[in-house]
């Protein structure tokens, strides 16, 4: 846990580099730097932390994929002032390493363990080696306890997932992915979480600052820790922030996504305002995008639902823009798509294949920064108009094109194909796969 150092920001970042106040990135609206709070925020906090990022900024926030919150629009003049202003407010926010743990946790009733405890006595021992270690800039852990609002899918170099064990809490240590691509390597009481994870942490740090979790050698760590053998997760649903969520002894939570991951200072403020109001007493950054708020009793969670909508946040699972991965779009220099429009153009005449069975994702570019997953339906900008990839990257070769006139037509022939395709009870995402790249292709790019 830092305060922000008020130094001359770094704006000549390499790619595969994290921004932050000391190192700002360079979009196409300005800097951007990113911020990890070190717990919990106070509603007010959020709210001046908003109100920072629409003085020094822009006024846009977004919250990421992994729960981070960024702010927008900077100039190499107002990141340190910014940093001074974050400092004065006394709200910390945590450097280094990242360590992440569930949203909730300590909270969710149903956590295998809090996975607090170990993160914070990882962060202990890493911040005491000396000399320091040299990691990759955007090397993460992630410590998951368990509970609703796990981070089973969410990808980390290093991986620590606990299993529900009668004699105790074992930490299965995995390398490099989620916890259904990760390779495990070894099953650990917890007393042996620190030092093995540390050992394994060395190792990188010997590679080299761009070693990741996927360069080392599963099967000779495990050999080393063979009294340690590694068990098979259990497959757990995925979640999604938007709602209302009972969590008995933890409370109400009302959870909120942030559409296409951005909102302005404005909304956000008074919405805090008036969630705090009724007895909201602190809100959590959530991965996907989202806010969970905690103090709010079931009626009050009910009005508070409503108010955000007002303010333009999702607040429900089957909104289909909880299905729709953007970039930045216009806001980055890279970009040749606009995200955002063609996101607002999706929801408007794509409800038949934004079902919720299959992300959409929309990249400015060929980097795929939103979503570096395969997608069931990707669509890239491209010097020559806009691309379509069919379970895909952004990166890879496309399978159709369309100009930027042509891209409300193309999405209305995506979902007419599914419309007219679809069996009953069948998804879209089965429904496209059934048909095949062929018919996708084709009803993308002709009438």
């Amino acid at each position: 846990m830092t305060s922000c150092a008020v130094t001359k920001p770094d704006t000549s970042m390499r790619r595969g580099a994290c921004p932050s106040l000391a190192s700002p990135m360079q979009t196409g609206d300005g800097l951007l730097v990113r911020l990890r709070p070190a717990g919990p925020l106070t509603p007010a906090e959020l709210r001046n932390l908003a109100a920072l990022a629409e003085r020094f900024g822009n006024g846009v926030l977004e919250v990421t994929a992994r729960g981070n919150l960024q702010i927008r629009g900077l100039t190499a003049a107002t990141v340190g002032q910014l940093g001074a202003a974050i400092t004065n407010a006394e709200i910390a926010v945590v450097d280094g390493l990242a360590i992440e743990t569930p949203p909730l946790a300590g909270v969710d009733p149903s956590e295998f363990a809090d996975s607090r405890t170990l993160a914070d006595a990882l962060r202990g021992a890493i911040s005491e080696r000396q000399p320091a270690l040299r990691l990759a800039p955007k090397l993460s852990i992630v410590v998951d306890g368990g509970g609703r609002f796990h981070l089973k899918d969410v990808a980390a170099d290093l991986r620590l997932d606990a299993l529900d064990q009668a004699d105790g809490v074992p930490w299965l240590l995995s390398l490099g992915g989620t916890a259904r691509t990760a390779r495990a390597v070894a099953l650990l009481a917890s007393e042996r979480v620190v030092p093995a994870t540390t050992e394994l942490l060395l190792e990188l740090s010997s590679l080299g600052p761009s070693a990741r979790g996927r360069d080392l050698d599963a099967d000779l760590i495990r050999q080393r820790w063979s009294d340690a053998a590694p068990a098979v997760l259990h497959e757990s649903s995925r979640w999604l922030p938007a709602g209302i969520h009972d969590f008995g002894d933890g409370g109400i939570v009302l959870g909120l996504g942030l559409a296409y991951a951005q909102t302005d200072a404005g909304n956000l403020m008074a919405f805090l305002q008036q969630a705090e109001e009724m007895g909201a007493t602190e809100v959590r950054l959530a991965p996907r995008h989202g806010l969970l708020l905690r103090g709010l009793d079931r009626a009050a969670a009910a009005i508070a639902r409503q108010l955000a909508f007002s303010h333009g946040f999702l607040v429900a699972a089957d909104d289909p823009r909880n299905h729709i991965a953007t970039c930045a779009g216009r806001a980055c220099a890279s970009a040749l798509l606009d995200t955002k429009a063609v996101a607002r153009l999706a929801v408007e005449v794509g409800r038949d294949f934004l079902d919720g069975s299959l992300a959409l994702h929309l990249s400015g570019c060929a980097k795929g920064c939103a979503r570096p997953m395969a997608s069931p339906l990707t669509l890239v900008g491209a010097p020559s108009g806009y691309a379509l990839v069919v379970n895909g990257t952004a990166s890879v070769a496309p399978s159709a094109y369309t100009d930027e006139n042509g891209i409300g037509s193309a999405l209305a022939r995506l979902n007419a194909l599914v419309r007219e395709n679809k069996d009953a009870g069948e998804s879209a995402r089965s429904c496209l796969t059934r048909l095949g790249t062929g018919p996708i292709a084709a009803a993308f790019e002709q009438g």
